[in-house]
């Protein structure tokens, strides 16, 4: 993927999150300008790459696609309350929870404006139903909070949609712009879908595993929401009665503190959990990497195959 086509994306980031009301670029800059993998857009274009299209369609696209992310980032951060993300003040505590959500609207607005302007109704029908996944995926999370009995099963099921879903349509619409046949579709789909599997896996492993100044987020924030994420399912699973009952106290909210967090880390490790969890990372990173068998080898699908092995390795 060429260093001129991010730098493309991003132009059109910049240009279409300006507004006459000054809060809005303000606001919008203070997550996108600061930092960020720039994962889900970067899929797009090494799509592109992999199927070898040569036109510039996917730029607008990848860019409606980051919009989406960060729109949806926006409302997470209004929602778990967070304080931080991407190593500094989250949106929300510097502009309050109403500019928050509303400029958090008006990203997914343009995201909409960006897949009209590209004329494909198989595009926006892919991109739309994500988008509509990920707002169900959140919604799951939510009824599922503070749950101890939440099970794997579940938890995969939410991180399939909360994430995964725009994943594998950031990397579909690759396939679509370029008029590839439906298996190709299927098998960016299949990368995508099992790449943002792993990559949130390992997202809640860091969450047990990574001091603050490294991950960009308060740590144990997961651990304070009640969220029942992988590492605290299994090392629920694999615990004594003593420990299980720790873990329904803290999950209920009534063991919050930071030696309570402490605590949880020690059962986590005790029980190798965040281990586990990256294990199981590895599994979908290796069914992404499996799913692009279909292409020609060559410079992009290696790079979407060190894509896959960075969102396992990473510790941030």
């Amino acid at each position: 993927m060429t260093a001129t086509a991010m730098n493309s994306v991003n132009s059109i980031i910049l240009d279409r999150m300006q507004s006459e009301i000054p809060l809005i670029p303000t606001l919008a800059g203070h997550l996108i300008a600061g930092g960020g993998k720039r994962m889900r857009p970067m899929l797009t274009l090494a799509g592109a790459e992999l199927v070898g299209y040569q036109g510039t369609r996917h730029h607008k696209l990848a860019a409606a696609v980051e919009f989406i992310h960060t729109a949806t980032l926006l409302h997470d951060d209004v929602v778990d309350g967070s304080e931080m993300r991407r190593g500094k003040e989250a949106a929300n505590i510097v502009f309050g929870n109403p500019a928050t959500v509303l400029v958090g609207d008006f990203l997914f607005s343009r995201s909409f404006e960006l897949m009209v302007e590209d004329g494909s109704l198989k595009v926006l029908k892919i991109l739309s139903g994500a988008s509509a996944i990920i707002a169900q995926g959140e919604v799951d999370q939510l009824t599922a909070q503070r749950k101890i009995e939440t099970s794997e099963e579940r938890y995969l099921h939410i991180i399939g949609a909360k994430t995964a879903a725009l994943f594998a349509a950031a990397s579909r619409i690759a396939a679509v712009v370029a008029e590839r046949t439906d298996a190709e579709e299927q098998a960016l789909d299949d990368y995508g879908r099992n790449l943002g599997i792993a990559f949130q896996l390992v997202d809640d492993a860091i969450d047990y595993d990574t001091g603050t100044e490294e991950m960009g987020k308060d740590r144990g924030d997961d651990f304070r929401e009640g969220k029942m994420t992988l590492p605290v399912i299994l090392a629920y699973a694999r615990g004594s009665d003593e420990e299980r009952r720790f873990w329904q106290e803290a999950i209920a909210g009534f063991r919050t503190e930071d030696e309570d967090l402490a605590h949880a880390v020690e059962l986590i490790r005790r029980h190798d959990a965040v281990a586990a969890t990256r294990e199981r990372a590895r599994h979908f990173a290796q069914r992404a990497c499996d799913a692009l068998s279909i292409f020609p080898d060559g410079k992009a699908r290696q790079a979407m195959v060190e894509a896959a092995q960075f969102a396992v390795s990473r510790g941030y």
